[in-house]
């Protein structure tokens, strides 16, 4: 298939192009290159994903994959609808897998206002341009964030998520809906995924992994918020592609509207950092913290749903995910 990849230079979007070429899928990527974090580090994942794609194509794979596909990168964002639809009208593309966003909770609420240019405007201009070009399938990025302080676990895609905590979770709600009106009133199939948090090579520099990682090897103090009394639900990157992978290549009408997309056994941060410290053979220095506005005690997917419909099944345990991290780490910032 042709399929049109945005946030393709982020930390899922990467990982997700890689795979399709892999999969001998025409992959366009694109994504505004913002300054939310590290450009460079941006930069330096578009230039993994054409060396994979070149590797790919050559046959230097030890382990023979199907013809590979193709990668393309040209620098949009989402909400430039005159440059959107350019793209829309010379790609002619299968699908759409729009996974670009102004990610974070906390940063929310420093700046609003990108939130309602890239995760509403942006994302209307994709709804618009998919139902004009008659795409078959957009596949769209939400969070588990919209489910707020859920106190039932773990969190069922039937759930409430009509108390959030953030902006950033309203925002992504706020697709949900949006999306809804446009498979039901204008005939575009829509599948929208709520990822949990997700972790390992690549990642982002924003979210508390990379931060723990980062720190603890540069022996600087970590912010443990309310006190460590906190879970997660870390998703390993391989894993969470995996899945996305499956709905993209599946039925162009999915079961359900939105899925959970995550690892289904809640991790308490404190055990997280324990299994940083393991693997880097490094003491954290914890620096205990209250709750931080916008955050949720505990996040816990109920991922039935995505296994029932397309086989989902995440195997990479903590102790192997973090040590791909580290390693990884360890190479991309010569430690």
């Amino acid at each position: 298939m042709k399929i049109l990849l945005t946030g393709a230079a982020g930390f899922i979007g990467s990982h997700t192009a890689v795979e399709l070429v892999k999969r001998g899928h025409t992959v366009v990527g694109i994504d505004n290159m913002n300054s939310y974090y590290d450009p460079s580090l941006k930069k330096a994942r578009l230039s993994y994903i054409r060396k994979r794609a070149k590797q790919l194509q050559s046959g230097e794979e030890s382990t023979p994959v199907r013809s590979a596909g193709k990668f393309s990168f040209t620098q949009k964002d989402i909400a430039d609808l005159p440059a959107m639809e350019k793209v829309f009208r010379e790609g002619r593309f299968d699908k759409v897998c729009n996974l670009a966003a102004q990610a974070g909770v906390r940063y929310s609420f420093e700046n609003p206002a990108s939130y309602i240019h890239s995760n509403l405007i942006g994302f209307f201009n994709i709804l618009e341009l998919c139902t004009k070009y008659k795409v078959k399938h957009l596949v769209y990025a939400s969070s588990s964030s919209v489910y707020g302080n859920n106190a039932k676990v773990p969190f069922e895609e039937g759930d409430r998520t009509d108390d959030p905590q953030s902006l950033y979770a309203a925002t992504k709600k706020s697709n949900e809906l949006m999306a809804h009106v446009y498979t039901h009133q204008r005939n575009l199939p829509t599948t929208g995924l709520r990822f949990f948090t997700v972790y390992g090579p690549w990642g982002r520099p924003d979210m508390a992994p990379f931060k723990f990682m980062k720190k603890i090897l540069s022996d600087e103090p970590i912010d443990v918020y309310n006190k460590g009394n906190l879970s997660r639900d870390f998703s390993y990157i391989d894993d969470i592609v995996k899945g996305i992978v499956a709905v993209i290549e599946g039925p162009d009408k999915s079961k359900r509207p939105v899925y959970n997309i995550g690892n289904s056994h809640p991790v308490q941060l404190m055990d997280f950092i324990a299994t940083i410290e393991k693997t880097a053979r490094k003491k954290a220095k914890k620096v205990m913290k209250g709750m931080q506005p916008g955050d949720v005690y505990t996040t816990f997917a109920s991922t039935s749903a995505l296994e029932e419909d397309y086989a989902f099944r995440p195997d990479t345990p903590l102790e192997k995910g973090i040590a791909e991290f580290y390693n990884w780490y360890k190479v991309f910032y010569k430690i």
